[in-house]
Formats: structure tokens, sequence, C-alpha cells
């Protein structure tokens, strides 16, 4: 997989799950919406209802995996064995198995999601989002391991890969406590986006330059430049989410303007299946009106004159 194809579809992948998300995301700050209970998930009952209740980065992520996994087999020709039958054994190809590893465990917390949203008959957050961090934590370990035997361009390309997969290790790990927190989704969107497009980035630096000349490990003006590239994709990515806000804000306010926030209420309806803290909250009302009754059915001294 240390190859054009396989830092370009890895790549496009995050980088569609990035979007998506960041159209999630959009869409719940400005209705005020949930992030985890989507309003049109609880009032859509036509017939396209069980369409908009499928779970698709779930599904993203169970068919980019396997394709991934399915690429990763078949490029070693002599196939992808385990160990040597020499005496001692020797392990062999150790980066293509830390891919395959990568790849599986972003199969299987798709194949989580999944079985979360839309199997189960209570929709379990904090599995989905464990299996997602120990995806992030077994992909920062293999990483800072893949780059042992690295130099120059390609250690500073990766070093750069590690750090966003770091601070995306920690959002994630903070969303364990803080689920509906929009500015970590912000964020953790914003690092998604990021880590897709450096890695197709990093494809063209290390196997298709633009110039159509290698890069240089011993230039350390080579080496200055990947850092440029790098933050001119931060900001890139950050004018992406601001232009995805910007015309999801536009398509609301002026085709959509019927939607309206759920609000609190409907959300705690939607959480819980007895409504109990709706019922809660219908009986503090009631108490109100009661209490505001005497003072309503009292006339004032205009009304007795």
């Amino acid at each position: 997989m240390g190859d054009f194809i396989g830092h370009i579809s890895p790549g496009l992948f995050l980088v569609f799950y990035g979007l998506y998300q960041a159209i999630i995301v959009s869409r719940a700050l400005i209705l005020n919406d949930s992030l985890l209970y989507p309003s049109y998930l609880s009032k859509n009952k036509g017939k396209w209802a069980r369409l908009w209740q499928i779970a698709h980065a779930g599904w993203l992520k169970v068919v980019s995996g396997s394709l991934l996994i399915v690429y990763e087999l078949n490029c070693v020709d002599e196939g992808l064995t385990f160990m040597t039958k020499l005496i001692p054994p020797r392990f062999m190809y150790p980066k293509e198995w830390q891919h395959l590893t990568m790849f599986i465990l972003l199969t299987l917390d798709g194949c989580v999601e999944v079985v979360s949203k839309s199997v189960l008959k209570q929709r379990l957050v904090l599995l989905e989002r464990g299996a997602t961090v120990l995806g992030v934590y077994v992909l920062l370990l293999l990483l800072v391991s893949h780059v042992k035997d690295s130099s120059g361009v390609e250690l500073q390309v990766h070093s750069l890969l590690i750090l966003v997969v770091f601070l995306l290790m920690l959002v994630l790990t903070a969303e364990l406590w803080a689920p509906e927190m929009v500015h970590l989704w912000v964020i953790e969107t914003f690092l998604f986006l990021t880590m897709g497009s450096w890695l197709m980035q990093a494809a063209f630096i290390l196997f298709r330059p633009v110039s159509g000349f290698p890069w240089e490990d011993d230039d350390i003006s080579d080496i200055m430049f990947i850092t440029t590239f790098f933050c001119w994709h931060v900001m890139i990515n950050a004018l992406c989410m601001l232009g995805i806000y910007g015309i999801s804000s536009f398509w609301h306010r002026c085709y959509r303007p019927s939607l309206i926030p759920m609000g609190f209420k409907e959300v705690l309806f939607h959480k819980s299946s007895e409504g109990t803290f709706y019922k809660l909250l219908q009986k503090a009302e009631q108490q109100d009106r009661d209490d505001q009754a005497p003072l309503l059915s009292k006339s004032s001294p205009c009304d007795r004159a």
C-alpha cells in the first residue's frame, strides 16, 4: 500500500467523510438541532423515512474499509505472507500488515456504527464513539512505528500526519464525556478533512511530484515547503468548512424556511423511549399555569369601575 493509490484512496475516503460530517454539523448549528438525535429522523414519517435513517457514515466506513482490505491483499504479487519458512523465521511485509490492521479497524468501526444505529432497539452512542477512538489510538501507534525507517521528505510528511492524528485522538477522547458538544464536532470534522487532504498531497509529494522531479531529502528548502504546504491545507480546509456552513445556511433559510428546530423538549422525548423527561416538563408547565390562574382571575380596579 506504500504507493500512489495507497495514499490517494484513504485520503479520498477521509475527505468525503469530512465533507459529509461538515454538512451534518452545519445543519445542526443552523437549526439548533441535536447532533446525535437529529429532528428529521423522528419527524420524517413518509416513504423515504427509512432511507433517511440509514447509517450513511457507518456504511461508508464499511465499504471503504472492505475495498482497501481487498486492495492491500492484492498489492503483493506472491501473497501477503506473515513469516518466512527459513530458520529462524522472520516477519515479512511489516508495513503492509500495518496497513491491513488500519483498514480492518476502519471496517469494524463502520460495522459497530451500523449495528448501533440500524439494528439495536436503543442506540449505543458510547459504543460508537469508543470504536472510533480505539481505531484512532491504534492508527497513531502504527504511524509512529511506520516512520522508523523514514528520513528527509518522507519523515516530514508523515510527522505532520501524526500531529493531526494525535490531535484527533484528543478530541475524540473528550467526546466520550461530552458527545453533544458542538465545538468538539467542529474540530473533529476539521481534523478529518485535514488528514484526508494531506494524505492526498502526500501521494503527489512522495510518488508523483508535480514538477516531474523527486523531492530532495538533503535540501532544507524542500523540508520547509512541505510544512508550508501543510499550513495551506489547514487554511483551505477551514475556508471549506466556512463555505459549507454558508451554503447550508443560505439553503435552509431560503429554500427550506419551514424547517423549525426541534427544541429541547422534543429532543428529550426522542432520547427516552418512555418519554419520562417530556412528561416531567409537561407537569412543570401545568403547575406554572395553575399558579398563574388565581392572578389572572382577579379583575383590575378599572374593570370594577
